[in-house]
């Protein structure tokens, strides 16, 4: 029983006011356990949850390996890919078929000229033989390219993710979705790099930290971006909705928490898909009618985790696949103009640019420049991943990530003064990576105290106006679920 089977089997059971035990039962970490250790049993229960209510997230990864122009569509059911449409030409003729027993589906149909028409017609013909589809747009051009000239570093930013206790393969996945591996990938809403963190909040960690941060590299923002996942991911005990707050925002995240609670989930991972299939839900049943319920969770959102978990096939297979090279990483003392970078190094300026995206004449003073060897002569070495941690770091990181705490009270200011020890501790460490963790810990702090997001999330709780526009929706979603075998198709 999988999928919208199993949140039928909820609603109804809930309807009826029983506990339905759903078969995915969170596995609890030894105390010996590590920081590491901890992450990946984490991670092994993210996706133990996603095999029952998402179990098409594989489907994702083919977004990313075919090149831009094509539509492509995969079983709901388990993720395969099933056929590739051009998005102009002859969608009968051109169809490349991956699984030949559809091939006949579309003959003696004629199908509509609109794209979207077509599209959802194409869909309705293929689930009377193969059962419900999910379809897309492909998005290859934004990975394709950036595989022959960043892949090789994976290992390396793969260790500087596992530094701060994040599975590699889901925070180099989000790094795939988001920017295709490129550190000056930039976004209409002007997010940049990696793992496109708005620019305003760039920002802000330039402030924060002391030391200069270029957030066009790759190699810089990775410590960032693996620091802050791990920060939501203690926060919710799990890395779906954490990478959900990176995406919609810890509001929406919050909203759709409380609902799947109201809604019968027993854990938060339970929570979080009823809560998002009811907004996704209610977002086309009655447009703008229960936005108060939902706020502004929408499609992407409800596919962006699990986009996440389906692209960790590709790192995998990146990771294989493509030759290794090392990173070092020197801190400068000086501004050090590109021109003496490669009069001492030997490599070519596209080569230097290679491993610095955001190197265009100069590397500031205080920044740091990354290169396939150690130059002395540049700075001294941070290239923390290159070394063990210290066991204060070890220590601190091991603490923070088991932190067990209900939401209400991680929302709760009186949080704060644990957050602020964590950040004393990591930066007491005196380490590069204990320095990251202190630095976007303060930044965490400081969203904290300006967002409101507490107080919203705690009058979402309890507003009786919010809670009886809930129960109209609940009532109206459960009638659609009983009379509807319908699943989401597409994130556009």
């Amino acid at each position: 029983m999988r999928s919208r089977d199993t949140l039928l089997v909820l609603v109804a059971a809930v309807a009826l006011g029983v506990v339905v035990a759903t078969g995915v039962a969170a596995q609890s970490p030894p105390a010996d356990r590590t920081a590491q250790q901890h992450a990946v049993l984490r991670l092994q229960n993210d996706v133990a949850a996603l095999e029952l209510f998402r179990p098409a997230f594989p489907f994702w990864r083919h977004i990313f390996t075919i090149p831009d122009g094509a539509v492509i569509y995969g079983s709901a059911i388990d993720g395969r890919l099933l056929a590739t449409f051009p998005l102009n030409g002859n969608w009968v003729r051109d169809a490349v078929w991956s699984d030949d027993s559809l091939a006949g589906a579309l003959a003696g149909h004629r199908l509509p000229p609109r794209l979207s028409q077509r599209r959802d017609e194409v869909a309705r013909l293929l689930q009377e033989s193969a059962g419900p589809v999910l379809h897309n747009a492909t998005r290859g051009l934004s990975l394709l390219p950036n595989e022959r000239r960043y892949a090789a570093f994976l290992d390396e930013w793969g260790a500087i993710y596992e530094r701060f206790a994040l599975p590699a393969d889901i925070g180099l996945a989000q790094a795939v979705v988001e920017s295709g591996l490129s550190g000056r990938a930039r976004s209409e809403a002007r997010a940049i790099g990696f793992c496109q963190w708005l620019i305003a909040n760039w920002n802000r960690l330039k402030r924060l930290s002391p030391h200069v941060i270029e957030g066009y590299n790759q190699t810089t923002q990775a410590p960032y971006c693996a620091a802050y996942l791990t920060i939501l991911a203690t926060k919710y005990g799990s890395f779906i909705p954490a990478l959900s707050e990176h995406h919609t925002g810890g509001t929406n995240v919050g909203r759709t928490l409380i609902n799947g609670e109201r809604l019968g989930g027993v854990d938060v991972r339970e929570r979080y898909f009823l809560g998002a299939e009811f907004a996704r839900d209610l977002r086309s049943l009655s447009p703008g009618r229960y936005r108060d319920v939902y706020g502004s969770y929408g499609p992407r959102s409800f596919f962006y985790a699990e986009m996440v978990f389906g692209n960790m096939a590709n790192v995998t297979r990146l990771r294989t696949e493509v030759p290794r090279s090392k990173i070092f990483a020197m801190r400068t003392r000086r501004a050090l103009p590109l021109a003496e970078v490669t009069r001492r190094t030997g490599l070519s300026t596209d080569e230097v640019r290679r491993f610095n995206p955001a190197l265009v004449r100069s590397v500031p003073a205080g920044a740091t420049i990354y290169l396939p060897r150690y130059v002395e002569a540049f700075g001294s070495d941070v290239s923390f991943w290159h070394r063990p941690p210290s066991a204060a770091y070890s220590q601190a990181l091991e603490e923070f990530v088991r932190l067990d705490v209900p939401l209400e009270r991680w929302d709760d200011r009186a949080f704060d003064a644990v957050l602020t020890d964590f950040r004393r501790r990591f930066a007491a460490t005196r380490t590069e990576e204990g320095t990251v963790m202190a630095t976007t810990l303060a930044f965490v702090l400081e969203d904290r105290r300006t967002s409101g997001q507490a107080q919203i999330l705690a009058d979402f709780r309890t507003n009786p106006r919010v809670l009886r526009l809930f129960d109209r929706a609940r009532m109206e979603w459960d009638s659609f679920l009983l009379s509807s075998a319908a699943v989401p198709t597409s994130l556009e």
